[in-house]
Order: structure tokens, then sequence, then C-alpha cells
């Protein structure tokens, strides 16, 4: 049999390039035709945080019918909310805390700004005030932490079921599903309070690889089901400039190091599944951060892997295994009492 011919580099490179300007082309007709028809810049918004330097506010610009918000769309299936026009290098105004800031959305829309914090704040969520054209300003949560420990958690297979084993079910799960209908993960909801609760001001933070679009669905899901309150960091999917599909493991990399970068004080219980690259992502970073990582708490839902509850370590972190919230919460609590006793 003939070896299969490679593809050169250009060629998948000039494919790519190809393919992202195709759907910047697109986007920009169709955002020409819903100006034309009325439809103005609009804002969803996101959960942020922030420490008592800085806060980082998060929201999204898109194009929607005047009068319209299009935050406040429920119960209808995620793979809709795929379906929104961004707004790049719109102004928007931002309001946190007396200080106000104009900045301008990313070419994906996206408002990522880490403004500064000149009064104190107190525990728990305080609004932002974002603004842009002639709407009605937009509230979104900023989660201030005061406290030295905090929560990373994942979403898929840690947080909800999604299956990521099985592809076909994952994907009807993830482009039909809503927040009524997804299915928790036994047990994680208390795990994640456990891990929070040590400490007054603790942070929380859900990581996922799912796209923006979702963020509403995961906030309330999280709501609904009883996990504490904290900032979503979620992605985009799509081309990008020089790949077909978003690197997964680098956004997940990226943004614990950032976090880091942001709440240097902060030492982190990291809650992951080793259903894709958690365990592998989380052990990186305890190595390089050993004195930032509390524990390690991972599901076990890969399927050729037997299921033990147990516990190991690396680099003098705790790592934890268990099928489900409720056999991983009994090691992690005795992980935190060794890591965190006097």
């Amino acid at each position: 049999m003939a070896p299969l011919l490679r593809v050169p580099r250009s060629v998948r490179q000039g494919a790519v390039s190809i393919a992202y300007g195709a759907e910047t082309t697109l986007r920009r007709a169709l955002s020409a035709v819903a100006e034309r028809v009325g439809w103005r810049p609009a804002l969803l918004p996101y959960s942020g945080y922030a420490s008592p330097e800085g806060a980082r506010v998060l929201a999204r610009v898109v194009l929607a019918p005047a009068g319209v918000d299009p935050a406040a769309r429920r119960g209808i299936a995620a793979w809709r909310r795929l379906l929104t026009l961004e707004c790049p290098d719109t102004e928007v105004r931002v309001e946190f805390a007396g200080t106000t800031t104009v900045v301008a959305s990313d070419p994906a829309g996206l408002v990522d700004v880490t403004v500064p914090v000149h009064a104190a704040l107190g525990d728990g969520p305080v609004d932002a005030r974002l603004s842009v054209g002639r709407r009605v300003p937009v509230r979104v949560p900023v989660h201030v932490v005061t406290g030295g420990h905090g929560v990373v958690c994942d979403i898929d297979d840690t947080v909800w079921v999604t299956g990521i084993g099985h592809p076909l079910q994952a994907a009807r799960r993830t482009l039909f599903g809503t927040s009524s209908t997804r299915e928790a993960v036994p047990g994680m909801a208390a795990l994640v309070r456990e891990a929070a609760r040590s400490q007054r001001g603790a942070a929380v933070l859900y990581l996922s690889n799912g796209p923006w679009n979702f963020a509403g669905v995961v906030t309330r899901f999280l709501r609904k089901k009883g996990f504490p309150a904290g900032a979503v960091l979620m992605t985009d999917w799509g081309v990008e400039p020089t790949r077909w599909f978003r690197d997964g493991q680098e956004h997940k990399r990226s943004s614990l190091v950032r976090l880091h970068e942001d709440l240097p004080e902060v030492s982190w219980v990291l809650v992951g599944d080793d259903g894709e690259h958690d365990p592998e992502l989380y052990e990186t970073f305890a190595r390089a951060h050993p004195a930032s990582v509390d524990a390690i708490a991972l599901r076990q839902v890969a399927p050729d892997a037997p299921v033990v509850d147990d516990a190991t370590d690396v680099a003098g972190v705790p790592v934890v295994r268990g099928r489900d919230g409720h056999a991983l919460l009994p090691l992690l609590r005795a992980a935190l009492g060794e890591q965190r006793s006097p």
C-alpha cells in the first residue's frame, strides 16, 4: 500500500487562513445586514474576579434587535446560543468601584479588561456596570477574593456529565442540552463547597474548554445544583487565524498561569477529571508552583482506567482520585487537613 501523502505545512496553514478569512467575511456581511434592519450592539455579561488591587471584568459585545436583551434568553438548545454576531472594536464603558474605564472589544467581540481598584472591597460578588451605545447599562458580577485559598474546577465530566469518552453522546448533551436538562456529577457540589468554605473570601473559579456562548447556561446550572458562585472562564470555538480549532490544553494552561499572576497569594485546590488533559495540566502547574497548590482532586472517568479511590502526591502536593464527588470528598478532606494544619 502506498504511504499516505503528507500535506506540506504551508498548504495546511494556507487552508486555515482561507477558512478564517471566509468566516470573517461572512460574519461581517451578516453583521452589515443586521445593522441595516436595526440591530445594535448589546452586552452579554460574564462573571469575573477581583483582588484588592485589580478586577478582571469580562463580557461580550454582540448584535441584537433594539430593545432585546440577548442575555435574557432561557430554555433554548445550546446550539442556538452559538448563532451570535459578535461586535469587534466596539467601545464599552466599564465602571467598577469608583473607577471608569473605556475599552474596545477584541476581534471576537470579547471584553477582558483588568481595572484598578481604589476602594475597599468586601467579600462576595460586586457588580461592575458596563454600557455600550444607547443600551441600558448591564451589571456584570465580579467575585472578590480576599482569602488565601481557592478552588479551580473543570466543567465537563467534573461538574456535569458530558461523556467525552463517547463523542456522539457528548455532542448531543453539549449542543442540545439546557441548564435544566444537564445532569450533575454526584457529590461534586458538596466537594467544591467543602474545598471553598475553609476560609472566608476564598476564590472559586470554573475553567472550561466550552465556548463563551454557553457561559450563561453554565452559571445557571451551577446555581441550580448548589455549587458555590464563582467566575466562569471559557474560550472560543471556530477557526482561528493559525489553526482549525482552539487549543484546549493551551487555554487551560494559560488560564492557570494568569490566575497565579493575578492572585499570587492564593493557593488552589484543582478539581478535574481524567477524561482529557486535566491530570497532566494540573500536575505540571503543581510542579512549577508547589506552594500555590493545596491539592488536586480528579474524578475518574477514563473508560480503560481502573476506578480506585486513592491518594498519591506530586511534588509534595496531594493528588486524590475517585469515581465521583462522594468518593473524593473524604480523601480531599483528609488531604486538606494535612496541608492546612498548623
